[in-house]
Parts: structure tokens; sequence; C-alpha cells
């Protein structure tokens, strides 16, 4: 029987989810990033990464690294190698985290394990065993701090969510739903309740 009950943060881009995690980090939860995992996997030394290249062709490759602008502008202009392309790395992602909540068995002073997994319920049935938790906020809100945050522009913004599960749909397929008004207080306040929730039943 495992110790730590595993969660998994979703949300649409910019929704707050980094802020959650990093308020169940605080509480003493174990957590890891689907995005950082998937800038590891991306490495062209590696079956995962020579595959990728077969999709797409050598110029996604950089003086010898994958150029990740160059990787987004090939499958956001093409769904079917962006569902290709979700096929190699779903796997490889759920894989590296299993593993990383393995580990966190280990670690006495874990109370928690969390993953941030943004495309959570896009990617399957794969995390069937963990308590969903969707970030929700005013989609304007997102705009500008996503803007803000990557200099990309409103555009990118909407063609990146249109290849998402609508946001209140991951809220209606989730566990828990945390509203992100804007306020780290209220955040923290909504993650604190969540968090003595799942920490005090077995």
């Amino acid at each position: 029987m495992l110790r730590l009950r595993r969660v998994a943060i979703t949300g649409g881009l910019s929704s707050g989810k980094s802020s959650v995690c990093r308020f169940f980090n605080e509480l003493g939860a174990r957590v890891v990033s689907a995005d950082q995992i998937v800038h590891f996997l991306l490495n062209p030394d590696t079956e995962l990464g020579r595959k990728i290249i077969e999709l797409l062709g050598n110029e996604i490759v950089v003086m010898g690294v994958f150029d990740r602008k160059k990787i987004a502008d090939a499958v956001f202009q093409s769904p079917e190698k962006l569902k290709k392309l979700e096929a190699l790395l779903h796997p490889a992602v759920h894989a590296k985290i299993i593993e990383e909540a393995n580990n966190a068995e280990n670690d006495p002073q874990a109370t928690l394990f969390v993953a941030e997994i943004p495309l959570l319920f896009e990617s399957g049935n794969h995390y069937k065993d963990f308590v969903t938790i969707a970030v929700v906020a005013d989609e304007n809100e997102c705009l500008k701090r996503y803007v803000d945050k990557t200099q990309n522009s409103p555009e990118e913004f909407r063609r990146r969510m249109r290849q998402q599960m609508n946001p209140l749909e991951k809220a209606r397929n989730a566990d828990y739903v945390i509203e992100n008004r804007g306020s780290l207080p209220d955040l923290h306040k909504q993650v604190e309740g969540i968090f003595k929730i799942l920490t005090s039943n077995p």
C-alpha cells in the first residue's frame, strides 16, 4: 500500500498551476512538473529523441539540442503531427512521473506527491490512481499573464488553448477545483483546505 496520496494538478495556460504547486510544496508535498520532465526527455541522442527527429525533421535540432520553438511551430501547424508527438511524449512523461512518485515514498518528510500535468486529461487514462485538481481562472487574466510572461502574442495563447481541453471541461473531470481569482492569499487558503482533506483521509 502506498504511503503518499498522489495528486495531479491541471488547468489551462497561465491559470495558476505553478503557484498551486508551490503552495503544496511549502506544505511538505514532493512536487514535479511534466513540463520540466519534457525538457529532460527532449534529448536528440536518446531513442525518444531520434523518433521525434524522424517525425518532425532535422531542422528542429540546432547546435546539437532541440529547438523547442521550432518543435512548437511544427506541431501547432499540424494537428496530425501534434497527436503523433504527444503519443511519443505522454507515455515517457507518465513513466518518469511514476518513477518520481515511487521515489517519494522513501522520503519521510513528504506529505503528498504532486505532479503538475497541464495535459492531464488529454493524455488518456494514465493517471487513474491520482487525485485530480483543476485550476481555473478568468480567461482574460490568463491571457494577460501568458503574454507578460512569455512575450508571445495573444493569438499564440488562443492557438495553444485550442489544442487543449476547455478549462471548464477539465474542471468537470477533476476531483477538486481551485478557482484562481488573482489573490495569492485566497489561492493559498484553497490549497491548504484541499491539503488538509488529502492528508487526513486514508
